[in-house]
């Protein structure tokens, strides 16, 4: 199972777009990454309805879910990284994740996801005609979770829901710091006979946890007009076993040598609160917060690159708002789409680097059982005020397909 699942993330990992934190841990992906939570800003993890799906935050949200879902979403992100008088542009496509939830009425829902929490993905090359030598920087790492999920609703008091989570970890890291010769006016059957050879600086290796799984506890109360939540997830340890290769060419490679780095993510808090006008029309506000104490031991060790990367408290302040689409099928089609808005400030854990964002967002129904597909944009800054990272601005297209059905239950139910 887990060769599986790692083979399929290996398809969809081509990843986020940001540079910043690549020796750490990569860019964070906010609250799941689903497309209907980006276009309201990130925020509402408190919203109920009858098919919302499962939060990684907040476990205890699908115990209100009537109806089976499945949500796959889709990323494409293009981000421009400037300093000084230098820049350049990025594209990168990612499924940052998929989600099912099942309902079983009196017995609670099961809820299953898969979610890319950290990755960084950079790939650029170097020429310096002058001196005749080209340099490649490349880096691919994917941290993933595999998350199960249980909420049920508590007996006599209907309106409280209790949910837990277990936060499987796994994923691979790659990096390659390649200098060499530009034989670029040397024909390609000539290149061999050339004296100089590519040095690389290679890096592999695997993502896993210290113990088996961490956590998340959430509890949450549903109102008539407002819903509220708060979620604890476990501080745990993340263990990166990592094999470096110095290789002066493909046929003339030193034995590898081997390491491990372990990196403390501490515990996070998580609230929320959804407050429903007229029915339809619902205002939302999420915080979510950790408290970083250890720098992060950085994969470089090498070419006199920085030993860590220093650490902040890390936060996430996002509003939204959401005006939910008409569920009857008769309406004007228009009226059926449900349309979205927010912003978000996120304080990063790399030391002195935070991010401003805003999206719009919709979701489109495709026939009569809840069937959506969601569409996002999203847009912001990533600030920086350490000259070893560069600032980013970054815009973003998000697509979500959800399925809805009602699997196990009879017409009528």
């Amino acid at each position: 199972m887990k060769k599986f699942i790692s083979a399929l993330l290996c398809v969809s990992s081509f990843s986020f777009a940001s540079m910043i934190g690549a020796d750490a841990l990569g860019q964070e992906q906010i609250a799941g990454g689903s497309a209907a939570m980006a276009g309201r800003g990130f925020a509402g993890n408190a919203k109920t309805g009858d098919a919302e799906g499962t939060s990684v935050v907040n476990p205890a949200r699908q115990a209100f879910d009537s109806k089976v879902s499945f949500n796959l979403n889709f990323l494409l992100d293009v981000s421009t990284a400037d300093r000084s008088n230098s820049h350049f542009t990025k594209t990168s496509i990612a499924i940052p994740s998929m989600n099912l939830t099942f309902p079983m009425t009196d017995f609670g829902t099961l809820g299953f996801s898969l979610w890319q929490h950290y990755s960084t993905s950079m790939r650029e090359s170097i020429n310096n005609e002058e001196e005749n030598w080209n340099a490649e920087i490349e880096y691919q790492s994917s941290v993933y979770e595999l998350v199960p999920s249980y909420a049920i609703r508590l007996p006599f008091f209907r309106a409280i829901s209790l949910g837990a989570s277990a936060h499987f970890v796994m994923g691979s890291f790659t990096r390659n710091l390649t200098l060499g010769p530009d034989n670029s006016k040397i024909d390609s059957a000539d290149v061999w006979a050339t004296s100089n050879s590519d040095v690389t600086d290679h890096v592999s290796g695997d993502w896993d946890i210290k113990s088996s799984a961490y956590f998340t506890i959430a509890a949450q109360f549903r109102g008539r007009m407002a819903s509220y939540y708060f979620s604890f997830s476990t501080p745990y340890t993340l263990k990166n076993d990592l094999e470096y290769n110095f290789r002066f060419s493909e046929l003339d490679t030193l034995a590898p040598t081997c390491d491990s780095r372990s990196i403390k993510v501490p515990a996070m808090f998580a609230t929320g609160v959804n407050y429903r006008l007229n029915k339809r029309h619902n205002v939302m506000a999420d915080v979510a917060w950790r408290a970083w104490t250890r720098d992060i031991e950085n994969v470089a060790g090498s070419w006199n690159m920085s030993q860590v990367t220093k650490t902040q408290n890390d936060f996430n302040i996002s509003i939204g708002y959401q005006r939910d689409g008409s569920d009857v099928f008769y309406d004007s089609y228009w009226d059926r789409i449900a349309y979205r808005a927010g912003l978000w400030y996120k304080n990063w854990y790399v030391e002195d680097v935070s991010e401003i964002g805003g999206s719009i967002g919709a979701g489109f129904p495709l026939g009569r059982k809840g069937t959506m597909l969601d569409l996002a944009i999203q847009g912001g800054v990533r600030l920086t005020d350490d000259d070893r990272n560069w600032s980013e601005s970054f815009i973003g297209i998000r697509l979500g397909l959800v399925g809805v059905g009602n699997w196990g239950k009879t017409r009528g139910q």
